[in-house]
């Protein structure tokens, strides 16, 4: 227990409170209130004169509890969890009490800020449509940003009375950035005529031409001009043939002047990508994942533009390096968090624990509707609010696992913003782990899963509805830090260590970021070009002799070294082997390095020198002959000995036999000349 002091609120008697088993572990001093933002509000004023953290069981009046804490200068010694909606009302609520501590606990958990980006808008305007709605809003925006109207194909468009803005006609061929630093090309582009009567008349056009802006109205109703539009900054759109989403959306672009922080969701380190080496490419993971194209190819890594990632974290969730790790909270700040959270509920006697995952925006609403309309959520489901559901990885499902989880549940949108392929697949390859170690269902249901849903009765009904896995018979309590291969890792080896049933190896599907290679020792000569292009250092040599060694658990399976070998001897193989995880280095092949017949320096490997001798002796001018001799002996040198010998021994290359002169027409009649046929 610590000196923090955790007031859990009854609101008014809604909320069973067994004070025996919640204070067991909550994680501080528990004292418990009725009505803590109304007359009891004194109390939560006494808790801040003594200068300790404090947790507070109360989301809806956070905002009151903030502004009296500020007034103190208090605000950061708070936090807030919501017991009511996500546990005390329900239908569930008399056994409620080892959630209603998990969460209690789990909120104290400091969640750093990540850090930001600045966005600066100075109000320059693009409204692409094509007809006079374009021009409706451009007329209603004037007065607030410097608008410029871009009419696509435009037909029968009334003439403004003034041109109060610049009225253009063309078609925007490709758009990139963001707020504030828009770049558009634009086809077809000419100037209204002056002399337009009846409707809107256009000059010439070309294509080609360029735009500069700071945010961008589309009226136009066709296709968006960005993927996962939704999520780019700066970019508004609206159908044309809906007037209130028109008005929302000249609403919001309104306000879009001025400077804007934005968060910088992932962190990357380009030292640790595997996305290419030597110009050929291996781990591609993040960009086939990214909604938005804030991803791009960078040489050996890729390169991530913070001003358009929109922070669906689905890069992180994927890359197996480490590279992109999500900051919104960082790995090992969440896994902490959900150490705490089953601790917490396994000591205050909770069983068969299911943790939900939910972002704010979709789920929130939906847990609140179940508490206030339907049964609520049951005792044993655990929410847990993230940023983006798509930012979890596989780190995060094999530490639930071994904290003794027995399902994790995933809520998503019926209609995600973005593609979530990625975060299925982590769900498949989770509940695949989780079913080789014994953590399985008994009626075969998936122990990690996905809730597609908007409906809260759906989402009740889902969660009520059995799969539930085999908690592990000793849970792991381990304390994950650090980088997050390294917080994977651990959380990989201590999901097997905690496992009901478990095997040393467990086969994955093709393209699973985990696994082993397959080696033709034989035809290896150890060339060692594998070493040199593998991003995670799985393969290695050594300054002592010519070997070739393996590490299995830093092995990601992006394929460089299957590529670049020159032998053709190494195969991918998808796997996790938790032996080989918990093992050092292994030696794949190991010979005797080859001494130089000269001054007995070791060289290079037997095998590589036989192999070089074997193709040229005897088969190359150069080593024909008593002089052929002495160059093989020369390949059995050492490169300062080698030099030496050649010098010495005067070998000339220019001494190449001559060869036959080409034939020309000239040659061809003399040679019928002397056969006598006349030319012919």
């Amino acid at each position: 227990m610590s000196d923090r002091i955790v007031i859990a609120c009854s609101c008014e008697g809604t909320v069973a409170l067994d004070g025996t088993a919640i204070g067991k572990a909550c994680g501080g001093r528990l004292e418990t209130a009725e009505q803590l933002c109304g007359r009891e509000v004194g109390r939560f004023e006494e808790a801040l004169a003594g200068n300790v953290p404090i947790t507070v069981s109360c989301t809806l009046q956070a905002p009151l509890f903030t502004d009296i804490a500020a007034a103190s200068g208090a605000e950061a010694r708070v936090a807030y969890a919501n017991i009511r909606e996500t546990a005390g009302w329900s239908t569930d609520a008399a056994g409620a009490a080892p959630k209603i501590a998990a969460l209690l606990a789990a909120a104290a958990e400091v969640q750093p800020a990540p850090g930001s980006v600045a966005m600066i808008s100075q109000g320059v305007a693009l409204i692409y449509g094509g007809d006079e709605i374009a021009i409706e809003a451009g007329r209603r925006l004037a007065d607030h940003l410097d608008v410029t109207v871009l009419l696509s194909r435009p037909r029968d468009v009334p003439v403004p009375r003034r041109h109060e803005f610049p009225v253009l006609q063309g078609d925007v061929v490709s758009a990139g950035g963001h707020l504030g630093a828009f770049s558009l090309r634009i086809d077809d582009y000419a100037l209204p005529s002056p002399s337009s009567r009846r409707s809107l008349a256009f000059g010439p056009s070309r294509n080609g031409a360029t735009s500069t802006c700071d945010v961008v109205l589309d009226l136009t109703g066709g296709t968006p001009l960005f993927s996962a539009h939704d999520l780019r900054s700066g970019y508004v759109r609206a159908d044309p043939r809906d007037p209130a989403a028109v008005e929302r959306a000249i609403f919001t672009i309104s306000h879009l002047v001025g400077e804007f922080e934005k968060a910088r969701f992932v962190d990357f380190q380009a030292d640790l990508c595997a996305h290419s080496r030597s110009r050929i490419t291996g781990c591609t993971r993040c960009l086939d994942v990214c909604p938005t194209g804030a991803i791009s190819p960078a040489g050996d890594h890729v390169a991530i533009d913070p001003y358009i990632c929109a922070g669906c974290g689905s890069c992180a969730s994927v890359c197996p390096t480490g590279a992109a790790a999500y900051a919104l909270p960082a790995a090992d700040a969440l896994m902490r968090r959900l150490r705490t959270l089953m601790l917490a509920y396994h000591r205050a006697g909770g069983r068969d624990g299911v943790v939900l995952f939910h972002d704010a925006e979709h789920g929130e609403p939906l847990i609140e509707a179940l508490a206030r309309y339907g049964d609520g959520l049951p005792a044993n489901v655990l929410p847990v609010a993230v940023n983006e559901v798509t930012q979890l990885g596989p780190e995060a499902a094999a530490a639930l696992l071994a904290y003794g989880a027995a399902g994790i549940r995933l809520l998503v949108r019926e209609r995600p913003h973005h593609d979530i392929a990625a975060l299925r697949r982590m769900a498949l390859l989770a509940d695949t782990l989780a079913g080789a170690l014994g953590y399985g269902s008994a009626d075969g249901t998936p122990v990690v899963s996905l809730i597609e849903t908007d409906d809260p009765d759906i989402l009740g009904l889902a969660l009520s509805s059995g799969g539930l896995g085999t908690p592990s018979p000793v849970p792991a309590a381990f304390m994950p830090a650090g980088p997050k291969r390294n917080v994977l890792q651990f959380a990989f080896r201590e999901m097997h260590v905690a496992a009901p049933a478990p095997v040393a190896l467990v086969p994955l599907e093709a393209g699973a970021p985990f696994g082993g290679l397959e080696f033709r020792t034989e035809a290896c000569t150890l060339c060692l070009a594998c070493v040199g292009t593998c991003p995670t250092h799985a393969l290695s040599d050594s300054q002592e002799k010519p070997l070739l060694a393996f590490e299995e658990s830093l092995c990601v399976q992006c394929g460089l070294c299957a590529a670049t070998c020159p032998e053709d001897v190494i195969t991918l193989k998808p796997q996790v082997d938790f032996d080989a995880w918990s093992q050092p280095r292994r030696i794949v092949k190991e010979e005797e390095p080859f001494d130089c017949v000269a001054c007995g320096k070791p060289f290079g490997t037997r095998s590589t020198i036989e192999r070089v001798i074997e193709k040229l002796q005897g088969r190359h001018w150069m080593f024909r002959g008593s002089a052929g001799e002495a160059r093989i002996r020369s390949l059995m040198m050492c490169d300062t000995c080698r030099v030496e010998t050649a010098v010495n021994e005067a070998f000339d290359p220019h001494t190449i036999p001559e060869r036959a002169k080409p034939l020309t027409s000239e040659d061809y009649f003399r040679a019928r000349e002397s056969r006598g046929d006349g030319g012919v």
